[in-house]
């Protein structure tokens, strides 16, 4: 029998909880660690589009190999914006994008599970950083204010969301006029087996609660988004098929770059 929406959403806050307290590996990237296979977190990321600059430029517990993409490379962020991250973990994304708003600028994270909230401060704190507030919260009812952010980040975390379409609302909602969207979000491209979409594992894994591509199209613009753009990562085949080793997952979900704008 199929969880309900209560039951799969505290299963995913609770996986998330061992990520940010080192009893699992990383969820996308890893499941969990559910296959028992440590995970190289330097060499993920690599993969995922983070360089060496990247890889030094943050608290080293802010990364936990998270992610299918580095949003951050693909958001041009300028100096003096204000930047939300979705899903924003141990606080990897938001460390680097404060680098390129500086100081005039400020970041927010935003992630339902305490443990990765508690994490990020504690990051935060390492480094001595002013410009960044991590927040409490569930991504379909963001802590944010009504046309208050210029850029929107994500990193592999919106399909794990289970009204997606109120995220996209909520995004339009917290976003001035002219801000813009850049997303890395597991998509799927093809009909996935049942099983697959069920398995409360391979949800929380960013596999079987992603949506196909069409759709999310549909619900983007239905929100209000324009100039809306998607795209594979060059390498989403070989991201992907780590995740889960011999199932040939990488034929029915694919790491996609998202953009649009809210004019």
């Amino acid at each position: 029998m199929s969880a309900n929406k209560e039951e799969t959403r505290e299963h995913i806050r609770k996986q998330y909880a061992r990520v940010a307290k080192k009893e699992a590996k990383s969820c996308c990237s890893g499941s969990c660690g559910c296959n028992g296979t440590a995970i190289n977190i330097s060499e993920v990321s690599k993969k995922l589009g983070y360089d060496e600059k990247d890889l030094l430029g943050a608290p080293l517990d802010s990364n936990m190999g998270l992610g299918c993409g580095n949003p951050v490379a693909t958001a041009s962020l300028k100096k003096g914006e204000t930047v939300l991250d979705l899903g924003s973990g141990g606080g990897f994304d938001c460390f680097l994008a404060r680098k390129q708003v500086g100081a005039t600028g400020f970041v927010i994270g935003v992630d339902m599970t305490p443990d990765m909230v508690a994490l990020a401060r504690k990051n935060a704190s390492k480094i001595g950083c002013t410009n960044v507030d991590f927040r409490l919260g569930e991504i379909e009812h963001l802590p944010v204010a009504d046309n208050s952010v210029d850029v929107i980040i994500s990193n592999c975390v919106i399909n794990l969301s289970l009204d997606k379409a109120q995220v996209f609302r909520e995004m339009f909602r917290v976003l001035k006029s002219g801000g813009r969207i850049s997303i890395s979000d597991v998509v799927a491209i093809a009909q996935m087996p049942e099983e697959v979409r069920h398995d409360l594992d391979m949800i929380s894994g960013c596999i079987g609660g992603a949506e196909q591509i069409g759709t999310l199209q549909k619900m983007l613009q239905r929100a209000g988004f324009d100039e809306l753009k998607m795209a594979p990562k060059v390498n989403s085949a070989e991201i992907v098929a780590e995740w889960a080793p011999q199932s040939k997952i990488e034929n029915y979900v694919a790491s996609y770059i998202i953009e649009a704008i809210k004019k």
